[in-house]
């Protein structure tokens, strides 16, 4: 057993994961793309008890995932970013947003899902210039 940490962008909702996730994956739907505004979410499914958050800014959205079901989707109301998801597909089980773990490296990918929805650009190998922090852009 693992235990992660993790908190929104503002610190006002923080949480605990006390197990080693069941699954992890980038998740191409257009859902994912609106919630994260980003091209997917990359996520980690862990046992709803080893989850534990607090904090008092915590807001939930429903919304209606592929299998017609509800996804409950958990943010922070003061800095808007979105944490986890509880799917009634799958009851039980926590979805994490990764890039809201205090440690991100911990955890890669093991499958995509959604791909029909994957934006074009990722579909091609296409190398672009990498920069360690933002460069000076003339605009």
């Amino acid at each position: 057993m693992i235990k992660q940490t993790g908190q929104c962008l503002c610190g006002s909702i923080q949480y605990e994961v006390l197990s080693s996730p069941l699954f992890s994956t980038t998740c191409h739907c257009t859902h994912c793309q609106k919630s994260s505004g980003s091209a997917f979410s990359i996520n980690i499914g862990v046992p709803a008890e080893s989850f534990k958050v607090t904090g008092s800014s915590l807001t939930d959205y429903i919304d209606i995932g592929g299998s017609g079901k509800n996804l409950q989707r958990y943010f922070c109301n003061k800095c808007g970013s979105p944490l986890y998801t509880k799917p009634d597909r799958r009851p039980g089980i926590v979805i994490v947003k990764v890039g809201t773990l205090d440690n991100t490296n911990t955890f890669k990918p093991d499958i995509n899902i959604w791909c029909e929805s994957k934006m074009e650009w990722l579909k091609q190998d296409i190398k672009a210039p990498e920069f360690r922090q933002m460069p000076a852009i003339p605009y």
